[in-house]
């Protein structure tokens, strides 16, 4: 089944504009587990029900929005009227500025990353030239968009082939570093001190960084309690290593240090041989009983 856009409108550069596609660039696969809050007597599903004080439950076409602009009193706003309240910009995405890479702090990004695509044959063109020029001179641009019904801020940078949109904190949403620098006390450090730590951050770096190396492994055991649970078996777990004692720091970095250099060798040549990876074949789905239902969206 192809995918559902999640909004629709224009990339507006002065007097272009490109019709977009957005689609929701975070994934459902591998989310996480959805655990549900169960009454500890009967183990029955706790209910959340929508309830007038006047006549009980109601039912979710029964409900509209509305502003309280007295106690008590309120101004029922129609979803057709607010969208008669958006203009033809509000449907756009109208870039500001265009700016280097490295002058957007990742603390202002949220987690609402969209793809965008050409809508239709017409957008295909200024989209493919709006992506190159942005690629050849290694650019990101600023602008404003409106949102499920809220303006937003947004930071869109090329993606692969694709343009990306991500929405940004609005610079007074955020706190700054400067905030929490009275925290830090007066520190002085040797020579050999700093030395050992840039020989440790070098060992610990790899020249090209493979994101797809990372699993969520705690979602992964808590699939396995899970399934173990729905077995009726005790899920064991091997007693975790007991951790090294190093108090002096100096020593610390120097075993650290040689751990990181004796790692960097083998994890070189396991990226050049990396075979591909292997689906765990789990019991609970081996004997057909149900599987842990995971969270979507």
């Amino acid at each position: 089944m192809a995918a559902r856009s999640s909004w629709k409108g224009f990339i507006r550069l002065s007097l272009v504009s490109i019709p977009v596609k957005a689609y929701t660039a975070s994934s459902s696969a591998g989310g996480e587990i959805s655990l549900n809050q169960l009454h500890d007597e009967c183990h029955s599903r706790i209910r959340y029900k929508k309830v007038c004080p006047i006549h009980g439950e109601v039912a979710n076409d029964e409900i509209v929005m509305g502003y309280e602009f007295a106690k008590d009193q309120y101004a029922v706003i129609d979803p057709a009227e607010l969208e008669k309240l958006r203009s033809e910009s509000d449907k756009a995405v109208n870039i500001d500025t265009f700016i280097q890479p490295e002058e957007i702090d990742p603390i202002y990004f949220t987690d609402r990353t969209y793809y965008l695509t050409p809508d239709g044959p017409a957008g295909q063109k200024s989209y493919a030239l709006l992506h190159q020029a942005m690629t050849d001179e290694n650019l990101y641009c600023v602008g404003q968009v409106v949102l499920h019904g809220k303006e937003q801020l947004v930071l869109v940078r090329p993606a692969g082939k694709l343009l990306s949109m991500t929405a940004l904190h609005y610079e007074t949403q955020v706190k700054p570093a400067s905030a929490f620098e009275d925290e830090l006390v007066p520190i002085e450090f040797s020579a050999e001190e700093i030395k050992l730590t840039k020989m440790l951050v070098h060992a610990t770096a790899e020249k090209e960084f493979d994101l797809s190396a990372y699993k969520d492994l705690y979602t992964e055991r808590l699939t396995q309690l899970i399934e173990a649970k729905v077995q009726g078996e005790e899920l064991v777990v091997a007693p975790a290593d007991e951790p090294q004692t190093i108090i002096n720091l100096m020593d610390a970095l120097k075993a650290s240090v040689a751990k990181a250099q004796a790692v960097a060798p083998a994890k070189a040549r396991k990226a050049k041989k990396a075979p591909p990876a292997k689906k765990m074949a789990s019991s609970a789905r081996q004997r057909k009983t149900a599987k842990p239902r995971k969270k979507t969206g």
